[in-house]
């Protein structure tokens, strides 16, 4: 057996830039990397020596190269990935958040934390955490609970399973997720004598299971016996590659679709069969039919509550769920009869299987009606002296074409974008809404345009993301992947603060200027963005952004616009109820009357299937 002699650090780069995806490309695409005294020499010097074959790039902060990792793999649909290094303690657990975002969200991203000495020699290592009771425990533990597959490694000899073990997990669209190995730092560094054929190159092919006959069966009876079925269409759609079929299935049968945030943009948006968004930011149109149907159909869905309007949306009392999903953990939620299988030929033998059965469209009055509410709402303002959020979401609409690809994560922006965004081609709307990670935004807008170079990056964001991570949009300006940021400046977390006072209480520590200071907040956004190398500009009203646009479509580096916004303003058309727990006992009456809604609006759930 030839043997080739390098560190493990050396092995698991050169490991990992064999592994390819069924395009030809690498599957890890290359490396996120900020250094420490934990991998600046093992995995430093690994990474040095990859040059191009396996390309690292340098961040400013962990949790925010993770997110552009994790946003690559969304915007590749999972085809690809990447990995992330980090230096031990602090640097490691920094990512903990990211990988919380990539396990909600079922996308592959590859942690390398830095670890303690196995050898122990130096014990206690700077930043290393003791744990009291357990000397097998170190900070990366931390990792367990949101990763697909964890390991440690100890020794070198540990990487001939742990690296297979490792792509196994990236790659398979099931147990899809985060994978963790927590590399001590002396074993990095460490020679073996590996076998040459352990690097050989490797196709990993996507797997595309189909339905099993019986619930497929099972799954096509349910559909014969109903009359008003609706799809609902989730991130899985995408990651299967599945939105041709999925059109042809909705025409062929005449089924409505409905979008949940990582579903959106799986029909195009002027589609007559697609009624927009669902649940809590639902469409009146998705949402009305959503409540009449008897059939639910998920596909690629985790039926979350946001989707399920707290599990009160679907309220025809005979309504079935019928799940097609590639998991069965998340086919057999909510009682469903479940057709585990991929997404794209779970729909190609479901439409074979149905032949000519077809059902009647909904009424197209409903889109209509709906679309005049997005119409209004996105409209420039007329009246109030602050614009909305809706209004800059209309303006930004207006000032791109339907190639561009728009990301959001948290606040209220993602609810007003997934119900008035009106989306032109599939996979141009890019939420992470499964964790609605604050300061995502930015890092994730350059990892969107890693995987899609050649289109408009538009991120929208409030100013407390843009506080909360805001680091990357040097990254992009150094990388030259150029993205265009809106952020709106309602000064503090509007979002939070409207959902404080619905639920009775008075408004507190959500907005700047209500918050406990001394003094008073003059945050000057376009200032802060300009000193890290972005074209920056404050504009002041909706023409003045329209105008903005232009300018940053047509500039060459990474721009960022500030406009203010009204914090109380929120479109009030569609949306469904979203249970949050309200006190039962106050000294306000507001929140006793509340409190008395939430127990009325408690008895539309269905809290068993």
């Amino acid at each position: 057996m030839k043997t080739i002699r390098l560190t493990a650090a050396q092995a698991m780069v050169r490991y990992l830039s064999n592994q390819m995806n069924e395009e030809g490309q690498r599957f890890l695409a290359g490396c996120w990397a900020m250094f420490g005294h934990g991998n600046v020499a093992g995995m430093g010097e690994a990474l040095h020596g990859a040059g191009d074959d396996f390309p690292t790039w340098r961040g400013h902060n962990e949790q925010s190269m993770a997110h552009a990792a994790i946003a690559f793999a969304k915007a590749s649909n999972r085809t690809r990935a990447m990995l992330v290094t980090a230096s031990i303690g602090p640097g490691a657990l920094n990512m903990v958040t990211a990988a919380g975002v990539a396990h909600v969200n079922r996308l592959p991203v590859l942690f390398v934390p830095a670890d303690v000495f196995a050898n122990r020699a130096p014990d206690p290592v700077l930043q290393q955490i003791e744990n009291f009771t357990d000397g097998t425990v170190s900070a990366n533990d931390c990792f367990r609970p949101v990763s697909r597959y964890f390991d440690r490694i100890l020794r070198p000899e540990h990487l001939l399973t742990a690296l297979p073990r490792a792509m196994a997990v990236l790659s398979d669209p099931a147990e899809c997720g985060p994978v963790t190995l927590a590399f001590c730092q002396d074993v990095q560094a460490e020679a073996f004598d590996w076998p040459e054929r352990f690097f050989a190159p490797r196709v990993w092919a996507r797997r595309r299971p189909r339905p099993d006959k019986g619930e497929l069966a099972a799954a096509v009876q349910a559909l014969k016996g109903a009359k008003a079925p609706l799809i609902i269409a989730g991130g899985g759609v995408h990651y299967s590659q599945a939105t041709g079929a999925l059109q042809d299935f909705a025409e062929r049968h005449g089924i409505p679709v409905a979008e949940t945030q990582a579903g959106k943009s799986a029909l195009r948006g002027d589609h007559p069969l697609n009624l927009g968004s669902v649940g809590v930011t639902g469409s009146s149109a998705a949402n009305a039919v959503a409540g009449a149907a008897d059939l639910v159909i998920g596909i690629g869905t985790r039926f979350q509550d946001f989707t399920t309007g707290s599990r009160a949306l679907f309220s025809n009392p005979d309504r079935r769920i019928l799940s097609l999903n590639i998991g069965a953990y998340d086919g057999y939620k909510h009682g469903a009869l479940a057709l585990v299988a991929d997404a794209r030929a779970g729909l190609e033998d479901l439409s074979t299987a149905l032949g000519a059965h077809r059902f009647t469209p909904p009424d197209p009055g409903l889109k209509a009606s709906w679309l005049g509410a997005v119409s209004a709402a996105t409209a420039a303002p007329h009246g109030n002296e602050l614009p909305s959020d809706a209004q800059v979401i209309g303006a930004v609409q207006r000032s791109v074409d339907e190639t561009a690809i728009i990301v959001c994560a948290a606040g209220g922006l993602p609810g007003e974008l997934h119900k008035l965004w009106q989306v032109g081609q599939p996979g141009t709307y890019h939420a992470e809404y499964g964790f609605s990670c604050m300061g995502y935004e930015i890092a994730g807008g350059v990892g969107v345009k890693m995987a899609h170079p050649d289109r408009d990056v538009v991120v929208m964001m409030g100013d407390g993301s843009y506080m909360m991570a805001n680091s990357e949009l040097a990254t992009s300006v150094m990388l030259g992947h150029k993205i265009i940021v809106v952020i709106l400046d309602n000064r503090g977390f509007g979002c939070i603060n409207r959902l404080q006072i619905s639920t009775g209480a008075a408004s507190f520590n959500n907005l700047l200027d209500t918050a406990r200071h001394v003094t008073p907040s003059a945050i000057d956004f376009a200032a802060h963005a300009a000193s890290m190398g972005a074209l920056a500009e404050h504009v002041g009203t909706i023409g003045d952004l329209e105008a903005a646009m232009a300018r940053a479509r047509a500039a060459s580096r990474s721009c960022a616009i500030v406009i203010d916004t009204d914090p109380m303003l929120s479109t009030g058309a569609g949306g469904a109820w979203w249970d949050v727990a309200i006190p039962e006992v106050s000294a306000r009456p507001e929140v006793t009357r509340a409190n008395e809604d939430y127990r009325r609006n408690q008895r539309n759930q269905r809290t068993t299937d």
